[in-house]
């Protein structure tokens, strides 16, 4: 028979694995999460109105748009998502029909249906409901020139429907691009929300972006102001995303979350079964990282433009 002695550096014990990186993650992650379980957001303000733009695509905005939406959901607020894109995803994301048939933003803009007539509760939350996009939308560009008071149809219809229903936020996600759905958008809010993806070229889609709010305060809406950045798909492990977030933090340190989004399978998996991420895994990363995002959102306290 043999017999074969375990090295002592090799034999086990109970703290094996305690100190590896896996598993300080996983202990940070239960700690943020139990910290998330005991934290109560107060609404009792007004209806703050936020508009989701960047025009940048493949940024996260309306991933954002979305989880941001449902994680203030979860924790009370009653919250209305306006699908401004006509690819629909928001919609798609919140579980919410937007076939060619379905009553959707199209029909408000264009043959002033009102907004409520077509909001949908979504699913995931009685607290969270949705003005759907549907394929119509695309039209809606070349349709809303001949329209009077062009840039402002959204802007009436949410009035209308905000007189009638209580809304603790208004998340409107925009289109990658500055046309009259953009405009109608910035026209409507008063806040303008932008995620960041932690790259270079970013930084570029930000410039022309703060050129664009400039427009829209100096001839439509001088109550609009930037009031929230947040910082997606960081990855920790690169050096250039970690620049990208410190370049960002020091050009607008009151208006960057300490929040940053990180990288995430789930986050990505989630809208393919009609799902925010915070009602597919609420316990993974993203998930958690959004909530806490939604927390800062809910205590910011709300600006005029000059702040």
């Amino acid at each position: 028979m043999f017999h074969v002695k375990q090295s002592e550096k090799a034999a086990p014990t109970n703290t094996f694995g305690v100190d590896t990186p896996l598993a300080r993650e996983i202990a940070d992650l239960s700690a943020r999460r139990r910290a998330l379980e005991a934290t109560t957001v107060q609404f009792d303000g007004g209806t703050r109105v936020l508009t989701v733009s960047n025009q940048k695509g493949g940024v996260g905005k309306t991933t954002t748009a979305v989880n941001i939406a449902s994680a203030l959901a979860s924790f009370g607020a009653k919250v209305l998502v306006i699908d401004l894109d006509p690819q629909g995803n928001a919609s798609t994301a919140l579980g919410v029909p937007h076939n060619a048939e379905t009553p959707s933003v199209y029909d408000v803009l264009i043959d002033d249906v009102p907004l409520a007539d077509i909001v949908q509760q979504s699913p995931e939350s009685p607290n969270l409901f949705c003005a759907p996009s549907t394929i119509h939308l695309a039209g809606a560009e070349i349709e809303l020139v001949a329209q009077v008071a062009r840039e402002h149809r959204l802007r009436n219809a949410l009035i209308a429907y905000l007189a009638d229903n209580a809304v603790d936020f208004v998340i409107i996600d925009c289109p990658p691009s500055l046309g009259l759905l953009t405009i109608n958008a910035f026209t409507a809010a008063s806040e303008v929300f932008i995620p960041i993806q932690c790259e270079y070229y970013a930084l570029e889609g930000l410039s022309q972006l703060l050129g664009s709010i400039q427009m829209i305060q100096k001839h439509l809406n001088p109550e609009l102001h930037l009031s929230t950045i947040l910082l997606t798909m960081y990855d920790g492990r690169t050096r250039l995303a970690q620049q990208v977030a410190d370049e960002v933090r020091t050009h607008f340190p009151e208006q960057v979350l300490d929040t940053v989004i990180p990288r995430s399978v789930r986050v990505s998996e989630a809208p393919s079964f009609g799902q925010t991420v915070i009602a597919y895994d609420g316990t993974s990363a993203g998930a958690i990282a959004y909530r806490e995002a939604a927390v800062e959102i809910a205590s910011q306290k709300t600006q005029s433009k000059e702040n």
